[in-house]
């Protein structure tokens, strides 16, 4: 099978909501007047991002859930997307997976997928996505990391760790029940991007991030960009974990279990800022997306990111985030 056979029997589809899709030089989109256009773009690789007996149906899932939640970190709605696939050869029932499971989640979100390339090469999957934002009168409602000020409080969605509870398990650095391992394994290859809290929350939060490499390193961008600090509570972080750390036999050392919520990555979830006046209107966006949030800190002005316990007393932050070049995790 040839590179554009590849594409035209797995990959082509009927353009909707663009102006010209897949088999030009480019792809058209529409963009109506009064809106922004939203794009980023992520790769995965083989053996860095995903195991190789991955599933393919939820490793399609993956590759365009991760820049979804992009577009739900900047309350943008999906338009389309483009896919280079660089493959060591062509498998046709693993392709037939893959594009299973990516068209699942685009369909899902009105996302269509528009171009792109295909190579030989290790299996390397990039996706650059396209979304909307309202910029009425030219003021765009564009959810940022800069937007956040003093007093603010700080809210994660979902729960965070248990990606990396079933990273270090894959790893064999630590054992989990079966079923406690099938149940983070699915959090760590088949997140679920919150883009409906994204738009949910534009004109309520004053600045968004996704959580892709841990809390804190992620939290840390938003206060740079604000140039501004933050307390976490890590009484209100504990709760984040989804699984019951009773059930872990044997019991994991409670600065691990801290370490996953906090630094573990692969979570997906949106950790973003309101002000305090805004506490009624978060929770209405978070029943409105069916999306749970949970109050965990406080904007200050003191710059830094500072772990206090419930009585406010400062904790020891050991916490780094994952870097792909500064450290190996």
């Amino acid at each position: 099978m040839g590179e554009f056979d590849l594409i035209e029997r797995y990959f082509k589809r009927p353009a909707r909501r663009a102006a010209l899709g897949v088999g030009d030089d480019c792809a058209l989109l529409r963009v109506g007047s009064g809106q922004q256009l939203a794009v980023s773009s992520d790769m995965l690789v083989q053996g860095r991002h995903f195991f190789a007996d991955v599933d393919p149906v939820t490793l399609g899932h993956k590759a365009l859930a991760v820049n979804l939640s992009d577009l739900a970190a900047c309350g943008a709605a999906p338009l389309a997307f483009t896919l280079a696939l660089a493959l060591p050869r062509v498998d046709e029932a693993w392709l037939a997976a893959f594009s299973r499971g990516l068209f699942a989640l685009a369909d899902a979100h009105g996302c269509e997928l528009v171009g792109g390339d295909t190579t030989r090469g290790p299996l390397t999957i990039c996706i650059t996505v396209f979304g909307e934002v309202p910029a009425p009168g030219g003021v765009s409602q564009a959810l940022l990391r800069s937007g956040t000020r003093v007093g603010d409080d700080i809210y994660v969605s979902g729960t965070l760790g248990d990606a990396r509870l079933a990273l270090l398990a894959l790893r064999g650095e630590l054992r989990l029940p079966d079923g406690l391992l099938a149940q983070t394994r699915l959090r760590l290859e088949c997140p679920m991007p919150r883009v409906a809290l994204g738009l949910a929350l534009r004109g309520i939060a004053s600045a968004a991030i996704d959580v892709s490499d841990g809390l804190l390193g992620d939290l840390g961008h938003v206060l740079r960009a604000s140039q501004l600090g933050a307390a976490v509570d890590t009484d209100s972080v504990r709760q984040l974990l989804a699984c019951d750390p009773l059930t872990i036999n044997p019991p994991l050392p409670a600065q691990t279990l801290m370490a996953c919520v906090l630094a573990g990555g692969d979570d997906y979830e949106l950790a973003f800022t309101a002000p305090a006046s805004a506490r009624g209107a978060v929770a209405a966006a978070a029943h409105a997306s069916a999306t749970p949030v949970t109050r965990i800190g406080q904007i200050q002005a003191q710059p830094g990111l500072r772990l206090v316990d419930g009585n406010g007393n400062q904790v020891a932050n050991g916490f780094p985030s994952f870097d792909h070049f500064a450290q190996d995790t």
